[in-house]
C-alpha cells in the first residue's frame, strides 16, 4: 500500500516544509507537487511530479523544459488531467514572464548586450524560431518591440515590407532585428548575414537606421554587425 502525503512526517510534506523552511529548501518535485495538489490512489503528488520531471530529455535544460512541453504530453501521465496540465503550463508561462522587464519602453540601448540581456531569457529556451523588431527613438530608447515571425523563421520567406511596416507607421528612426536559434548556437548563418545586409540597404534608402541584428542562443548571443566588422578586420 503506497504511503500518502498525509502519512509523511509533517515537516516532510511539501506545504509544511515550505512554510517552515522556505521555498528554496524544496526539490523541484516538491514544488511541482504543491501545484499539482493531489496524487492518485497509487502515487503521491510528489511521485506524480517526479514523473513529470522524467519527461525532460535534455538534462542541461533543467526544469525549463516545462515551458515547451504540451498539455497533451502532460496528460499522458496517469493522474495528470486537463486542469492540472493547464495549471502547470500557466506556471511555466509566469516563470517566463518574471524574467522580462515590466516595461521595456524608454530603456536605452547603448550596446548589443543591453538588448540581449532584456530578451535572452524570453528567447533562449524557445523551441521555435522567433523574429522580433525593436523600434528605437533618436536617443536609442526602446519605443516598441514586436514579433514579426514565429516558427521556422526563414528570412528568405520574410518580406522586408513586413519587417518595416511597424517602424514606418510609427516613424521610428532606428531599429534592431532580433531572432533566436533554438539549437542554442548563436552563430549567424550565411543567410542571416546576407539578409542583414539587404535590410540595411533598404533601411538606408528609407532614411532609417538599422543598428544591429542580434542572434540569441542559450546564454549567448551574436551581434551580426560586430561580426561583420570583425570579419572585415580579419
Amino acid at each position: 500500500m503506497p504511503i500518502t502525503i498525509k502519512e509523511l512526517p509533517e515537516l516532510e510534506r511539501p506545504y509544511e516544509k515550505l512554510e517552515w523552511y522556505g521555498e528554496k529548501a524544496l526539490s523541484n518535485a516538491e514544488l511541482l507537487a504543491i501545484i499539482i495538489k493531489t496524487g492518485t490512489k497509487q502515487e503521491t503528488s510528489v511521485q506524480l511530479a517526479q514523473k513529470i520531471l522524467n519527461l525532460n530529455e535534455t538534462e542541461s535544460e533543467g526544469i525549463n523544459f516545462l515551458r515547451n512541453i504540451t498539455i497533451q504530453q502532460l496528460m499522458e501521465i496517469n493522474g495528470i488531467g486537463k486542469v492540472k496540465a493547464i495549471q502547470l503550463k500557466a506556471v511555466g508561462e509566469l516563470a517566463s514572464r518574471m524574467t522580462r522587464p515590466a516595461n521595456v519602453k524608454k530603456i536605452t540601448i547603448k550596446e548589443p548586450f543591453d538588448l540581449a540581456k532584456i530578451i535572452m531569457e524570453e528567447l533562449r529556451f524557445e523551441n521555435k524560431e522567433i523574429a522580433k523588431i525593436v523600434l528605437l527613438n533618436n536617443k536609442n530608447e526602446i519605443i516598441k518591440m514586436k514579433d514579426i515571425a514565429i516558427g521556422g523563421t526563414n528570412f528568405a520567406n520574410i518580406a522586408i515590407k513586413d519587417i518595416l511596416e511597424e517602424p514606418i507607421k510609427m516613424k521610428a528612426p532606428k531599429i534592431i532585428l532580433v531572432h533566436n536559434h533554438p539549437s542554442g548556437d548563436a552563430t549567424p548563418s550565411e543567410q542571416d548575414i546576407v539578409f542583414t545586409n539587404h535590410l540595411y540597404d533598404v533601411t538606408t534608402l528609407l532614411g532609417m537606421q538599422l543598428l544591429d541584428h542580434l542572434v540569441i542562443g542559450n546564454k549567448t548571443y551574436t551581434s551580426i554587425f560586430s561580426k561583420i566588422v570583425q570579419d572585415l578586420k580579419d
